[in-house]
């Protein structure tokens, strides 16, 4: 089974390779890759249960958009440049339709002048229009600015103005453009520091964090919703800023114009924010469920990748298609909603701004009529009026915006907030030189607080011993080994090296000392040679002499040489051009090149064939020489040379000696032994009732 075992799981790295079987994760794995159709979804118990689904609590919108600003905190004088050349580009751009208002009062005036008789003044027609009974049409002529009776269009003044009018225009362009500049480098500098930010997070979670978990789910929080909260700030900084300074500088400018209309336009923001409230508050449960079920389609594709293999060998094909459209679904029916509720708010806004633009077009009209207002104003307040509800507009596209940003960012800051792995001791214990004396004092453990695993464990290992660890799945083998290398933390007790509580030293360099090769195999992308030396640490010269003596020991130099490229070969972090028992032999011969004090083999030969086995026993062997060995094994035949074989049962050694003693005490280690190499009892009768049922008549069986 350790091939299918391979197919199918792909642990994480955290540490020289992904430790245990014995992990509430790890023994589901394989379960999740070949989840069927009809198990039940949501959120029942276990570590799994109900993950990724934070509909479930009510969302913190103002606390994370608080902290979401926050995060802007050093970028503050950048931000303060957009603000001050977002101020100047609106203002030139305010100043535009003013500007085009003088130009049509320009025309405006030469097409009414030429009309009236030339050789008098405005005021003299005027009196003459209303000495004829023409009162409306000279309230009209009385408020042109710049008529002059008998004269046609003033074409110099026109270009002068229409000059300033281009100038404007290009400076507001070129103030936007700079300010759009700065504000994609404001942008990307935060989402740099908020993925490195998680990324050093991530390196400090507990082993724990990703047994409850699936890595799909955090793959969606570090990828989709940094690239999520990434685009908010790209789509809404500068643009927020360009509003709100659009919204008053616009406004300032039509009370200036016109109290009155200013005031008639301003009747319809109060309907403006109602209806962008109202659909907020309906479309944010709908972004939550949204990116919730981004993160769970996120897991399962992820899971079925890694896992391909073990669901065609399984025939799940079709449970894993379903399940795929059942999640697909989920996050059809999440999106849709959301897209549509938040969509509604361009159409309604639309429609505010129409009418909006109805009420200053009919007002505006009245009053050129009276005479109270120039038409060029007039056709400059109903720019302004557009100005001022596209902006009110675009802050309500931005709710849609923000509130699927602010999903993703409580998202982030959920793993943010997480819990850490305690943190190492400053000072810290040194052990210098490492002799390798291990000892569980009274050691207590549990994955769960209800679920005892480990309980008052004692054991003593000298250095330069091997001590094999047997027993059945789940006794807590792997979880010796993962205790021992501060994966997790005991509940109770201690850990000693060398005499030095584990937990007063760094794990870097607790890690340092013990080399790990495990039954899941690890690779990352890359050449071998580069993964084989992935092992030595930071500061340890290797010279090539040292680094083919490690090879030629694990077996590895012969099939490398095969290759057209050697040790230049890339494989990929699934090494798929390489076979599972190839894989093995590189990860023992990465141990190897480690040079630690202490070793951890779980499993460490279980994808290679026979005759490989031999030879890497007999290297491994060599490796042991002086170093303290933990030799997790199911296959009793590898474990025969061991100073010590431990017998765990649900997380206690029930026995221990040696193998020929063990043997002899015909207790567990025993039962365990036989059951690989003895035949059942009544197999062979068995046998001998099948062929008698197969023979032909009058023939006898075996014959």
């Amino acid at each position: 089974m350790s091939g299918e075992q391979d197919a199918s799981r792909t642990p994480a790295p955290s540490g020289p390779d992904a430790p245990g079987t014995d992990t509430p994760a790890a023994k589901g794995r394989d379960v999740a890759s070949t989840r069927m159709a009809g198990r039940p979804r949501g959120g029942g118990p276990g570590p799994m249960g109900g993950m990724g689904v934070p509909g479930e609590k009510a969302l913190d919108f103002k606390g994370s958009l608080r902290r979401f600003a926050a995060s802007l905190r050093p970028e503050r004088v950048p931000i303060v440049a957009v603000v001050i050349l977002g101020v100047v580009s609106v203002a030139l751009a305010v100043a535009g339709p003013k500007l085009l208002g003088n130009a049509t009062n320009i025309i405006f005036a030469g097409v009414v002048g030429s009309q009236l008789p030339a050789g008098v003044t405005q005021a003299q027609a005027v009196d003459a229009l209303r000495a004829q009974g023409q009162d409306q049409i000279a309230d009209l002529v009385s408020g042109v600015p710049g008529l002059v009776p008998g004269e046609g269009i003033d074409f110099t003044a026109l270009a002068t103005v229409l000059a300033w009018v281009l100038a404007v225009y290009v400076g507001s362009f070129l103030f936007g453009w700079l300010q759009g500049r700065i504000t994609a480098i404001v942008v990307q500098r935060t989402v740099y520091r908020l993925r490195a930010e998680v990324q050093a997070k991530l390196g400090r979670l507990p082993l724990s964090y990703f047994d409850r978990n699936q890595r799909g789910e955090i793959l969606s929080r570090v990828t989709n919703d940094i690239d999520n909260i990434s685009q908010t700030l790209t789509q809404t900084l500068s643009q927020l800023v360009t509003s709100v300074l659009t919204v008053f500088g616009v406004l300032g400018v039509m009370f200036w114009i016109s109290p009155l209309l200013a005031v008639v336009a301003l009747v319809t923001v109060p309907l403006s924010v109602i209806i962008t409230a109202q659909i907020a508050k309906r479309s944010q449960p709908q972004f939550i469920q949204q990116w919730a079920a981004t993160g769970r389609l996120n897991a399962h594709i992820e899971e079925m990748y890694t896992g391909h293999t073990l669901v065609k060998v399984y025939g799940h094909q079709q449970a894993a298609i379903d399940d795929f459209e059942r999640e697909n679904g989920d996050l059809y029916d999440a999106s849709f909603k959301a897209q549509f509720i938040s969509g509604t708010i361009q159409p309604a806004m639309g429609f505010v701004a129409n009418l909006n633009y109805v009420i200053v077009a009919v007002v505006g009209g009245l009053r050129v009529a009276s005479g109270t207002m120039t038409l060029g104003d007039v056709q400059a307040f109903i720019q302004y009026s557009r100005q001022f509800t596209q902006p009110i507009t675009q802050i309500a596209s931005m709710m849609n915006l923000l509130q699927s940003g602010v999903a993703s960012a409580e998202r982030v800051y959920d793993l943010l907030d997480a819990e850490e792995q305690t943190p190492d001791p400053s000072p810290a214990a040194t052990v210098d030189p490492v002799r390798g004396r291990v000892a569980f004092d009274d050691v207590s453990f549990s994955y769960t607080p209800d679920t005892p695993l480990i309980e008052h464990l004692d054991l003593v290992v000298e250095p330069g011993q091997t001590i094999a660890i047997v027993g059945p799945t789940g006794a807590g083998k792997t979880t010796l080994v993962n205790l021992l290398m501060r994966f997790y933390d005991v509940d109770s007790g201690r850990i000693t090296l060398d005499g030095v509580d584990t937990r007063d030293m760094t794990r870097d360099d607790l890690r340092s000392d013990i080399g790990m090769v495990l039954q899941d195999t690890w690779l990352f992308k890359g050449t071998i040679e580069e993964n084989l030396r992935y092992g030595v640490r930071d500061g340890r010269e290797l010279d090539d002499e040292a680094f083919l003596a490690a090879t030629r020991a694990t077996h590895v130099d012969p099939f490398v040489r095969t290759l057209p490229d050697g040790y230049a070969t890339v494989i990929d972090d699934e090494g798929s051009s390489v076979s599972a028992g190839e894989k093995q032999l590189l990860t023992i011969a990465r141990a190897f090149l480690a040079d630690p004090a202490i070793l951890v083999l779980d499993e460490a030969t279980s994808s290679v064939d026979t005759r490989t086995e031999v030879l890497v026993q007999q290297a491994m062997n060599a490796l042991r020489e002086g170093r303290t060995s933990f030799v997790i094994a199911h296959r009793l035949s590898t474990i025969r040379d061991a100073d010590t074989i431990l017998v765990m049962e649900h997380g206690s050694i029930v026995e221990q000696g040696s193998h020929d003693e063990l043997l002899a005490a015909g207790g567990a280690y025993a039962r365990l032994y036989e059951s690989q190499f003895a035949a059942p009892v009544g197999a062979e009768a068995e046998d001998d009732a099948v062929d008698a049922a197969a023979a032909p008549a009058g023939r006898p069986a075996g014959a």
